[in-house]
């Protein structure tokens, strides 16, 4: 895959990223995620996962990978697999979030699976913890599903603490969920520390059933801030795991592309003139190798033109995510 440069962070990236919260931790809820880890839950065996799949996503050429607090293991998987590798920190870039702490304690059914907290505390603490299982590969930190409700991007302490972050050399970004994503994304644009924008990096759900962040990305990218798109497979609503029948336009158009359901749906995402990395959320070396296929689909635009009547109303799909079972 072709390098690329996150916004005007000087952070090279791939158009297809491996994100890694299916890889972290027992329990999530992407369709069929008992069945990609053979509801095999030792830590040892998810190590193995882990690294079977960042292997295979290294020798096709993957370059950007994103991990979190809250994906159980994930940063520890990761920080374990480029220390043995022993890459040049120059040649990866990797993202990593705060603001979410994993409270599952390994299991797949949790009370709560994360627990959400923008304060300067969590910062502090999630931060060292991030550094320390990361460093020297530690590029970009976001806050984790930043949204109006948990009042971050008004946090003036939380913020003065990221622009000192960002004036040490790491890129500072942000995740946004939820149906006011366009809302949240514009307000962070008008962020500044000492009259210098903060946000340097966007991460934005956006998918052939959730569209609804698109023109305000292309706001953020025309701004020169990096677009990394996340659940572009709908947390897997738009695999062949999905039996909704509303989809047999998905597979119409997918015949006449000689495409999968995921292929399609990663290359239309990553066919956005504003994306700068796109998400594969892969728990196998199997459908990572599927989703690769993403980067040899054609005409992958028109065909998400053609795919505009299966959009959903925010509303509608955030109500439904939420619904998801954890497995």
């Amino acid at each position: 895959m072709q390098l690329r440069t996150l916004g005007a962070t000087g952070l090279a990236v791939t158009p297809l990223g491996l994100g890694l919260a299916a890889l972290g931790r027992p329990g999530y809820l992407n369709l069929g995620h008992a069945e990609d880890l053979e509801a095999n839950y030792a830590v040892a065996v998810m190590r193995q996962r882990t690294h079977a799949v960042l292997d295979a996503a290294w020798a096709a050429g993957v370059r950007y990978f994103d991990a979190a607090r809250s994906y159980g293991r994930a940063e520890a998987f990761l920080g374990g697999w480029l220390h043995e590798c022993q890459f040049d920190p120059a040649a990866v870039t990797v993202g990593s979030k705060w603001g979410y702490t994993y409270t599952a304690d390994w299991q797949v059914q949790a009370e709560a699976h994360e627990v959400k907290a923008h304060e300067l505390d969590v910062f502090e603490r999630q931060l060292i913890e991030s550094q320390v299982l990361l460093s020297p590969y530690f590029n970009l930190y976001q806050i984790h599903s930043a949204t109006l409700e948990s009042g971050v991007l008004a946090n003036l302490p939380v913020l003065v603490a990221l622009g000192h972050l960002k004036a040490a050399g790491v890129a500072i970004g942000l995740s946004v969920s939820g149906p006011r994503q366009a809302e949240v994304i514009r307000r962070a644009l008008a962020v500044t520390i000492d009259g210098v924008r903060l946000f340097d990096c966007v991460q934005a759900t956006w998918n052939l059933l959730e569209t609804s962040s698109g023109p305000a990305l292309a706001e953020t990218h025309a701004a020169g801030v990096g677009v990394i798109v996340k659940e572009a497979l709908a947390n897997g609503r738009l695999t062949e795991r999905n039996a909704d029948p509303a989809l047999a336009l998905l597979d119409q158009v997918c015949a006449e592309c000689g495409a999968t359901r995921d292929a399609l749906a990663l290359a239309a995402a990553m066919a956005q003139p504003w994306a700068d990395v796109v998400l594969s959320g892969a728990a196998s070396v199997a459908h990572l190798q599927a989703n690769l296929r993403a980067c040899d689909v054609t005409d992958a635009e028109a065909a998400a033109s053609a795919l505009a009547s299966l959009v959903e109303p925010p509303d509608a799909y955030w109500a439904t995510r939420a619904r998801l079972a954890w497995n």
